[in-house]
């Protein structure tokens, strides 16, 4: 031991032996009697021995239940015993196989490990989940959500837009009764019922729905001119300008002038979507701007002249605009460059049909194009003049059937009309490359209008022709969207909300309001003898305009002033100078409404007044009234 640690000791040892008799004085002092008493004394090298005993033995006794091998036990028992760090000094352990494989088997509940260990080339059930893993990715088929699938009743006529956010939240759906559905997933309950209904355009059939890149705003197209944003919970934040039809140019107008066909939101920039319409342009918009568009682009035909956009959308990255005609033409312009395109495909889909849909696949360049033609094709838009693929016979009778790509880009899906007891409506699944039909859903006995395949929930939403909106979706390859709601049980609805459904109270249907029954005057009337209060109680003034047939003494009503005020009055004014002149020697004595008016301006009269004849011939000078 040191001669510091020596020091210390002995001055605790001092301490202790300071405090170790009890001092009555001092505990009085401090005013309670255990001041002074002995210290206890620690020793900590005892306590560590006693601790590192525990510890062995808690660890024997832990190994000694997993039936480990004793010169393990041995050598951690004297690696513990000798209270160093130091390292195992001889050869080193035997293989833990033994060791490892009960541990093994506590895991794995189902098969025991028997017999020595696995050879290196087994393949255990992690590289068959692998191959599993590595197939399916080879197979694009295997992860189509198709398992399970929803039902959304939007309505009974076509659902003609879908719109889903970028979160996969919330589901719009638009149709032709002109209504637009808001359905939010984590709030639905197993009855699957929308949160908000509304019309924004009135009583125009409802062509477009979109979400912004955000998720905070819709872009609802109709069948007017005006497009209309909405914020997430149905309510108008802005509305396109109309333009001038009158005006020849249509770059000259503010806003659209014919029917709307369809519209999206910029990829990138979220203030802005773009139009197309009948009036023949394409026009950007800005929503803080409502006043005017942003940029016009005028689709031409061969000969130069308007042609109508039937669809237009914008590219992945949004530097490109991409317009289908009804000339059967596909035109692309750059989105800064709105004079002439960049791209175009004349004989794109057959002339005189009109064009549905247009999308950009994931990666950016490969157009996908669904004609009116009952055709869809493939295009590479860097090779912009016969398309990669086309497929045929897929009949459409909507303006607005969609094509859209698999999130991994491998698959493109497209609908199928159908007249009306002609079978099932169909959701048809192509391979990009090869252009080979891999699968298909029958929906329902209706026409597949919309379908939407959203990259971050793996889910399908399809619109149809008799007013469903289905969403299918596998419980493992899916995420969120349709299986938060289906989870969650119908809600029963409370007695009281029951009761306050079934009766509308009103004061009148209340007892002590109800007026009683009217019965017959001379009824009444007996029975007002007969009472001692009503048969002395004289009769009250009438009150109101009147009451019981009988008239108030000014008229209630007009008829009755006619009839006391004019209608009866004898007074003949047949002659209209003697009805004025009835006045005239009152406005004399009592001139109150006409001479004060003029007493100061009016004029003093310059001729005498006329006198009677005789006064006249008195007045006459005497060769006057001499006779000749």
């Amino acid at each position: 031991m040191d001669a510091e640690e020596t020091v210390g000791a002995g001055a605790l040892a001092t301490h202790v032996e300071l405090v170790e008799g009890p001092d009555p004085e001092l505990a009085a002092t401090m005013g309670f009697s255990g001041f002074g008493k002995k210290a206890r004394t620690f020793d900590l090298e005892a306590m560590f021995e006693q601790t590192r005993r525990t510890a062995v033995e808690r660890s024997k006794k832990m190994l000694g239940k997993t039936d480990e091998s004793p010169v393990l036990v041995e050598a951690e028992s004297s690696e513990s015993e000798d209270g160093s760090n130091e390292e195992l000094i001889g050869p080193p352990l035997p293989c833990q196989t033994s060791i490892q494989g009960p541990a093994e088997d506590t895991d794995d509940d189902d098969d025991e490990f028997i017999g020595p260990p696995l050879p290196p080339g087994y393949k255990d059930s992690d590289d068959d989940d692998y191959d599993d893993m590595q197939e399916e990715d080879n197979n694009p088929v295997k992860k189509i959500p198709d398992s399970h699938e929803i039902t959304l009743q939007h309505g009974t006529k076509t659902v003609s837009a879908l719109g889903l956010d970028p979160s996969g939240a919330r589901l719009v759906t638009g149709g032709y009764d002109y209504d637009v559905r808001l359905w939010d997933f984590a709030g639905m309950d197993a009855s699957l019922q929308a949160f908000r209904s509304l019309q924004p355009c009135e009583c125009h059939q409802i062509k477009s729905l979109q979400y912004s890149s955000t998720g905070d705003v819709i872009l609802v197209v109709s069948g007017n001119s005006q497009a209309k944003v909405l914020d997430r919970d149905g309510f108008p934040v802005m509305e396109c300008v109309k333009g001038d039809q009158y005006i020849v140019d249509m770059a000259n107008t503010k806003g659209h002038t014919a029917m709307l066909n369809t519209g999206c939101w910029h990829p990138k920039i979220k203030e802005e979507f773009l139009t197309c319409s009948n009036d023949g342009t394409v026009r950007t918009w800005d929503v803080n701007n409502d006043k005017k568009h942003k940029g016009v682009f005028k689709p031409r035909s061969v000969q130069g002249k308007r042609v109508i956009p039937t669809t237009c959308t914008y590219s992945r990255d949004g530097k490109l605009i991409a317009a289908g005609c009804q000339d059967g033409s596909i035109q692309i312009w750059d989105r800064n460059m709105n004079v002439h395109t960049k791209f175009h495909c004349r004989q794109a889909h057959a002339p005189g049909t009109e064009t549905s849909c247009l999308t950009f696949s994931y990666d950016g360049t490969v157009l996908a194009s669904r004609g009116g033609d009952d055709t869809l094709k493939i295009w590479d838009i860097r090779q912009f003049k016969k398309p990669l693929n086309s497929v045929e016979g897929l009949s459409s009778f909507f303006p607005m059937t969609d094509c859209c790509f698999s999130p991994d880009d491998k698959l493109i899906v497209t609908g199928t009309s159908i007249k009306k007891g002609g079978g099932n409506g169909k959701l048809i699944f192509f391979e990009r490359e090869t252009f080979q039909k891999v699968y298909e859903i029958e929906v329902t006995d209706a026409s597949v209008v919309r379908c939407l395949w959203h990259p971050k929930l793996n889910q399908i939403m399809v619109g149809t022709g008799n007013g469903l909106a289905k969403v299918y979706y596998d419980p493992i390859k899916s995420q969120r969207g349709a299986k938060l709601c289906v989870v969650k049980t119908k809600r029963k609805a409370r007695q009281a909300e029951t009761l306050t459904q079934d009766y509308i109270i009103t004061p009148h249907a209340l007892p002590m309001f109800r007026e009683p029954r009217q019965r017959s005057t001379r009824k009444q009337l007996e029975k007002d003898r007969l009472d001692p209060l009503k048969s002395h109680k004289p009769e009250p003034p009438v009150a109101g305009p009147g009451r019981g047939g009988r008239v108030g003494t000014h008229g209630g009503t007009l008829s009755s002033y006619i009839v006391k005020n004019i209608a009866l009055d004898k007074t003949d004014d047949s002659n209209p100078r003697e009805a004025i002149l009835r006045h005239a020697k009152e406005a004399e004595d009592n001139p109150y409404w006409v001479a004060p008016a003029y007493s100061k301006t009016q004029p003093k009269a310059v001729f005498a007044e006329v006198e009677s004849e005789e006064d006249e011939t008195d007045n006459k000078p005497e060769w006057k009234k001499r006779k000749i």
